[in-house]
């Protein structure tokens, strides 16, 4: 399942080009195979910079946009972050890397469990990962350094804005799904301020109390 070391060396020279600078998260990606993070048939094409279907409609975020956000967060190792959206656990094993400690909310039962699995596997144990309703945060983890949110909606969810410390940052992906701008906010005593937007993309929709009303019987 692991990707040969030459392949994970190929993504990493993805990732440059691409513009990502941060050696700490190019090292991160250099040293976390993708290949264990994806299923079985998309093994073949783990190292490369695509996206990669994982099932019931989602998509993982290709890794070089993954990669964009992780860096505006500016991680230094000491913080304290949520992820909504856990996905297959790539970008939950990055971050989970590169800060202190990572609280990550998936609202899809099936996809946790196999994330939860491939994170025990590569030996991530500073990950507390939840089953439920991202886009209302997790308050009683509260307040977060960095929030990284890896599907789309026109407008942060208010739970989320209240859930970030003053001087902390949130990015996400702002628009109707399919076609977004990924923007990074700080957060100051009124609530969130706008950054800078990362770069044009399409993330799958965001679904929850907070978010678009889920489309599938399964989801909680």
């Amino acid at each position: 399942m692991n990707c040969p070391a030459r392949k994970l060396d190929d993504l990493v020279r993805a990732l440059r080009a691409a513009g990502i600078r941060d050696e700490r998260l190019l090292e991160a990606v250099r040293t976390t195979p993708r290949a264990a993070f994806v299923p079985a048939g998309q093994v073949a094409v783990a190292h490369r910079d695509v996206p990669v279907a994982i099932g019931q409609g989602q998509v993982t975020t290709q890794p070089s946009l993954s990669a964009m956000m992780i860096e505006s967060l500016r991680l230094t190792g000491s913080e304290h972050v949520l992820e909504v959206g856990t996905g297959l656990g790539f970008q939950t094993a990055l971050l989970a890397r590169l800060a202190a400690d990572v609280v990550s909310i998936e609202i899809r039962p099936d996809i946790a469990r196999q994330a939860r699995a491939n994170l025990a596997r590569q030996g991530v144990r500073n990950v507390e990962l939840r089953v439920g309703d991202g886009s209302g945060g997790v308050p009683d983890e509260a307040p977060y350094d960095a929030v990284l949110v890896s599907a789309a909606f026109p407008e942060v969810p208010a739970p989320l804005v209240t859930q970030v410390r003053p001087g902390g940052c949130l990015v996400q992906p702002i628009g109707p799904g399919g076609h977004e701008q990924v923007v990074c906010f700080e957060r100051i005593a009124s609530g969130l301020e706008q950054s800078r937007v990362l770069t044009a993309a399409c993330f799958v929709r965001l679904q929850g109390r907070y978010g678009f009303p889920p489309d599938d019987a399964d989801i909680p």
